[in-house]
């Protein structure tokens, strides 16, 4: 993933990273896809968004999980 795909800017959306050239958070991308949505639904409710776009977004969640940051989830047996 180019790192130009996506970007942080304190001025765009409180410098959440977003998919560059959009106000398209990585963080809405994922919560769509986690409601259900295909890549062709959130392709035509964003028409500024591409398939490389939504990609780069996935890519860049994937490595930010890959941090050796524990997360534990409430209720989760040990």
């Amino acid at each position: 993933m180019p790192k130009e795909l996506i970007m942080s800017d304190p001025s765009v959306m409180m410098g959440k990273p977003v998919v560059t050239g959009t106000r398209i958070t990585v963080e809405h991308i994922l919560e769509l896809i986690a409601a259900g949505e295909t890549m062709e639904q959130i392709l035509d409710a964003h028409p500024r968004l591409t398939r490389r776009g939504i990609r780069a977004a996935l890519s860049f969640a994937a490595k930010a999980l890959k941090a050796d940051v524990v997360y534990p989830v409430a209720g989760a047996r040990r």
